[in-house]
């Protein structure tokens, strides 16, 4: 059984930083892509970062700001977040897939609020 377990998450004040990470077990393959979406109360849960075997995404309005990176050895995804922004403050919830960006496999989330 497939499972993502998130940790990370916290309270920071605009400007600070947070590492997320994601660890996968229940597969061995290092060819499923994993990456980080997030939701806001109200919004849509949008797409943050993905990383596959070949390529890697990140949502234009984190971009210089978010770094995701990835340990196959450990089954391990992260997220690095600087310069974190109120507007940041969402439900950061890992995926995992064969596709990318990862649709098969969630996590739980972990909770990340931004205050100004």
């Amino acid at each position: 059984q497939v499972h993502l377990a998130e940790s990370g998450g916290g309270s920071v004040q605009a400007g600070g930083s947070l590492t997320l990470s994601c660890v996968a077990s229940g597969y061995t393959t290092n060819y499923y892509s994993m990456g980080w979406f997030r939701q806001a109360p109200g919004k849509e849960r949008e797409g943050v970062a993905s990383m596959s075997f070949a390529s890697t995404y990140l949502a234009n309005s984190v971009k210089g700001r978010f770094t995701i990176s990835r340990d196959n050895t450990k089954n391990t995804v992260y997220l690095q977040m600087r310069s974190l922004k109120p507007e940041d403050t969402a439900m950061y919830t890992c995926g995992a897939g064969p596709n990318c960006p990862p649709d098969r496999y969630w996590g739980q989330g972990t909770q990340v609020t931004v205050s100004s």
